[in-house]
């Protein structure tokens, strides 16, 4: 029998050596960093406010970085419990921080913080540990239990009370378990597996129902926190009559391990119990214990007749690893016997859980030229899973200029690999693939588009390195000549592109003078009307430049032709009292025969190809039938003899007109004086020339023989020529006559050529001279072997101003001498403007009969080789035998460049005419050999000589040595 006793309560504690242990080494661990970040430890249940840490100084940062470079805190917890104080760099509690709602049982609570500064990039971990305080008591899931036990209840016998329930952990959490005094029941600790201790009620006396039925406990819970919290709970024992045995299960501990992923409906454990009873007494009926959790109820069932316990839901490993289910077995006796036993359920981990991809700071915009790991974004791997399945691994697709950097624990940084180009990708959209180690590997993509930002590394360029404008003279001012246009790369302000005119010269004017050009769209205007007389060709060095920083640009050239228009009349240079405006007097003698050169009118046209080519018609005449004029060279002959009856004076008028369109003409009017007595030089020449004699045979031999070896020595020089070009060919790929732009202007007149040309009974020097890529230039000097002179002056130009200045010096030398100096660039030919061998007048076509002599023959072409060869051996010999010549006309022309050969082109020497005076020839061989050798020294000058310029400077001719030799012998 027992009794209650008086109110005094019996403490039963128990502290175990292994949470000392843990306490102090989470003491240990306060202020520490984890894998080298920062940590810091507070209590729960701090003020709003109050102070964490120095964030700023524990991170390396100034003050002045939390605004510069943004710093922010971020919480995987969802909520925000902290700030940072700007002012102090301090870390702040910003919310109320309850542990058991954010950790709930869990021995360690540790919030992760993710702070981000920005330029550059850079995040840090900060771990905060949340220390639990005692503000939870223990509390027991009921207010009062009621236990019936039978009074025949052998002694010892224990049953099992409800345990306490403590939101705290740790040494605040449940300690010790005290029962008020009762001589009947004590309390005494199970040890459970896990270290884990439960009260149970120990029967230490006989019952008597008979003496009290009812017996009333007070269950006191107590935790270990400061000062002490405690809970308490009723229990209330009903002594029943004899049900002698309780059911007793075959193990008091069920441990079963199953996977998360089961089925429901799979059976996981059965557990048994028997009853030494009889009949209703040993009847047994399995049921949860009364107080176990809805959570659980709602994962498992239990079948009451047979004790198997299944799932009626999904199992989570990530919720929960663990369950604990308390089973009660109870017989049908009267009154009811109860046994118990424990169920333990382990969740095995499945890999079940995708792997996340989080974006711990959004990509920001990369220049293109941003260096080998720049840091684009913040990336954090994620998984759910625990062991294997949870280990994440990123990979990123191949072929693309990003690669990831591993920081810390599932931390990457997005950083650049390769050089960027915007031009060939302006954006990314980089797919990166996280997978688990699980079995099978699970995956996840995520796609993190990254844009590119240009910068100025693509100058403009332009459609053509060079374009070509031909434009016709005498245009309108004002008017477009053509549009340039240029493309860049870039974008935005780096591909904004503007043009302008690099300064140059034309004719020592800045060509910005001549045009502009419209910035926005290229198109390049004139600001005057162009004259192909002055101007005919230059260039334009044009610029693109876009508006990036630094700015890039490019040129270009643009060549301007000026095209040749028929605005000029010809303009007659012979006779010079007709070219003076005034009437030309001629005289001519009454014997005068059929083909008697009366007069020769010269004329020039300013302008070039078939506007330049001059004709020659008889306009008006006192008697047409008397004169004749050649439509080409202008040579005024006779077509009949004169007779008595013919007027003395004869007058013509003479129209000299051009090949353009529209034509353009001029006249002039000459005066024929018809006399008697008068010498007719030229004829006497002509027929001492032609008497035949001993001597002209011995000259016709020289002739031959001096012939023969120049041209052996001509061939000699062609093939050593042709050798040369082919060596220097294959060693530097071009042909050999071409050279370099260097080498032109240190040798501008390495194709000077001194030519001794002949026509009828005019002889003329010709000097021609120039530069392959650029204008050549022809000296004319013709000579009559009539004239009073023999001299004749060689003039080599360095620039056209100096050619002018000595024109006019040699202009005040020679009397009654005209001189005409031309510059032109020439234009592509005409295909009209070749003609035959057959169709040339003149030497090269002597054999053309009386026709040509009429000036009827078609337009003149120059001499072959050979004719020339011939006409310089011809000039000797004539030299010789000339005492005299008379005033002259020189003409000077650089009309052609030496790409175009002079078979293109009409003759012009034609036009060229020096009225005869009356000097007689001598036939002496000697003599004429002599001055053959000397004129053709003095007609192909050594090469030497024309490698280096010389200013322009008189050089004595063979005629002048020649003229003071005789005034020696008398």
């Amino acid at each position: 029998m027992c009794s209650n006793g008086p109110g005094m309560t019996k403490t039963t504690g128990y502290r175990d050596w292994r949470w000392q242990a843990l306490w102090w080494h989470h003491f240990f661990l306060l202020w520490t960093t984890i894998d080298g970040q920062t940590r810091y430890s507070i209590p729960e249940e701090l003020k709003q406010g109050s102070v964490v840490g120095n964030l700023a100084k524990d991170l390396g940062l100034g003050l002045s970085d939390i605004f510069d470079r943004k710093l922010r805190v971020d919480s995987d917890a969802g909520k925000q419990y902290f700030s940072v104080d700007p002012v102090k760099g301090e870390l702040v509690v910003n919310d109320r921080i309850d542990r058991e709602a954010l950790c709930g049982q869990s021995d360690s609570c540790v919030l992760t913080l993710q702070v981000l500064t920005e330029n550059p990039l850079q995040l840090h971990r900060i771990e905060v540990e949340i220390r639990d305080i005692n503000d939870n008591s223990p509390i027991f899931l009921r207010e009062e239990r009621s236990l019936k036990i039978a009074e025949s209840t052998a002694t010892g016998i224990r049953f099992p009370l409800d345990t306490a329930q403590d939101q705290d952990v740790g040494s605040n959490s449940v300690k010790s378990y005290t029962l008020s005094k009762n001589e009947c029941f004590s309390m005494k600790m199970k040890e459970l597996p896990g270290e884990r201790h439960v009260p149970e009620l120990v029967l230490e006396k006989s019952l008597d129902r008979e003496k009290k039925d009812v017996h009333q406990l007070l269950l006191t819970a107590m935790d270990g926190g400061n000062p002490v919290k405690t809970g308490t709970t009723k229990i209330m024992i009903v002594v029943l009559d004899n049900n002698d045995n309780v059911p007793v299960f075959k193990r008091p501990w069920y441990n079963v391990t199953v996977d998360e992923n089961s089925a429901s409906g799979s059976v996981l454990v059965k557990v048994e119990a028997t009853d030494a009873d009889e009949g209703v007494n040993g009847e047994i009926e399995y049921s949860f214990a009364e107080n176990t959790p809805k959570s659980l109820l709602s994962i498992f069932q239990l079948d009451s007749g047979t004790g198997e316990i299944s799932l009626a839901g999904l199992l989570d490993y990530e919720s929960s690893t663990v369950h604990e289910i308390r089973i009660t077995a109870k017989d049908k006796g009267m009154p009811e016997m109860e046994g118990h036993c424990r169920v333990q359920v382990v969740v095995t981990d499945i890999n079940d859980n995708i792997p996340e991809i989080v974006l711990t700071s959004n990509p920001t915009p990369i220049r293109e030229d941003a260096p080998r790991g720049t840091v684009i974004a913040l990336i954090r791997a994620r998984d759910l899973d625990s062991a294997d399945n949870g280990k994440v691994t990123l990979k990123l697709a191949k072929g693309s200029p990003f690669s990831l950097k591993a920081s810390f624990s599932n931390n990457y940084a997005l950083v650049t690999s390769g050089p960027l180009d915007r031009e060939s990708f302006s954006e990314y959209n980089i797919e990166i693939t996280a997978t688990d180690s699980g079995s099978p590997p699970l995956s996840s993509k995520k796609i993190i588009p990254v844009s590119i930002t240009d910068v100025n590394d693509n100058p403009p360029v332009f459609t053509q390195p060079s374009y070509n404008v031909y434009l016709k003279e005498n245009g309108v001012p004002g008017s477009i000549l053509y549009s340039v246009s240029a493309s860049d790369l870039d974008s935005g302000e780096n591909a904004k592109i503007s043009y302008s005119i690099l300064d140059s010269k034309v004719q020592d004017v800045s060509v910005s003078s001549y045009v502009y050009m419209n910035s926005d769209n290229g198109s390049i205007y004139s600001m005057h009307s162009f004259d192909y007389e002055k101007v005919k060709v230059f260039h334009i060095q044009v610029q693109a430049k876009d508006q990036g920083s630094p700015s890039l640009s490019s040129n270009a050239t643009v060549h301007v032709f000026i095209l040749d228009q028929n605005d000029n009349a010809p303009s007659v240079i012979y006779p010079s009292s007709a070219a003076q405006g005034s009437l030309s007097h001629q005289r001519m003698p009454r014997t005068a025969k059929a083909g008697h050169l009366v007069t020769k009118v010269t004329a020039v046209d300013a302008d070039s190809g078939h506007n330049a080519w001059i004709s020659y018609r008889l306009a008006e005449a006192t008697d047409a039938s008397l004169f004749t004029v050649n439509l080409y060279t202008g040579e005024v002959r006779t077509k009949r003899a004169v007779s008595e009856q013919d007027d003395s004076s004869q007058r013509l008028l003479l129209e000299v007109k051009d090949d353009g369109e529209p034509v353009q003409s001029a006249t002039v009017t000459v005066s024929i004086l018809l006399e008697d007595g008068l010498h007719e030089p030229i004829l006497d020449l002509r027929q001492k020339v032609s008497e035949p004699s001993k001597k002209t045979g011995r000259i016709t031999l020289y002739l031959i023989v001096s012939l023969a070896s120049v041209s052996v020595l001509s061939l000699v020089t062609f093939v050593i020529l042709a050798v040369k070009c082919v060596r220097n060919s294959r060693s530097s790929g071009s042909c050999c006559v071409r050279r370099s732009d260097c080498d032109d202007y240190k040798n501008p007149n390495r194709n000077l050529q001194l030519q001794l040309n002949t026509d009828g009974p005019i002889k003329y020097v010709e000097v021609l001279g120039g530069d392959m890529l650029s204008q050549s230039q022809s000296f004319r000097s013709c000579m009559s072997p009539t004239s009073e002179y023999s001299d004749f002056t060689l003039i080599k130009p360095s620039s056209t101003s100096d050619f002018k200045e000595v024109i006019s010096v040699l202009d005040a030398s020679l009397p009654d001498s005209t001189w005409t100096f031309e510059s032109q660039q020439q234009k592509p030919p005409n295909n009209d403007w070749r003609f035959t061998q057959g169709q040339r007048p003149g030497p090269s076509g002597a054999t053309g009969g009386p026709e040509v002599a009429m000036g009827t023959g078609p337009w003149p072409q120059p001499p072959t080789e050979a004719e020339q060869l011939q006409a310089l051996m011809a000039a000797a010999n004539v030299s010789e035998a000339t005492a005299t010549l008379g005033p002259g006309t020189m003409g000077l022309s650089t009309r052609y460049s030496p790409q175009f050969t002079l078979q293109h082109v009409p003759d012009y020497r034609q036009n060229v005419y020096i009225p005869g005076s009356t000097a007689t020839l001598t036939s002496n061989p000697q003599q004429q050999q002599a001055t053959a050798q000397q004129a053709t020294q003095q007609a192909l000058p050594p090469p030497q000589a024309s490698a280096q310029p010389e200013p322009p400077k008189a050089v004595q001719t063979p005629a002048s040595k020649k003229k003071s030799t005789k005034k020696e012998k008398k």
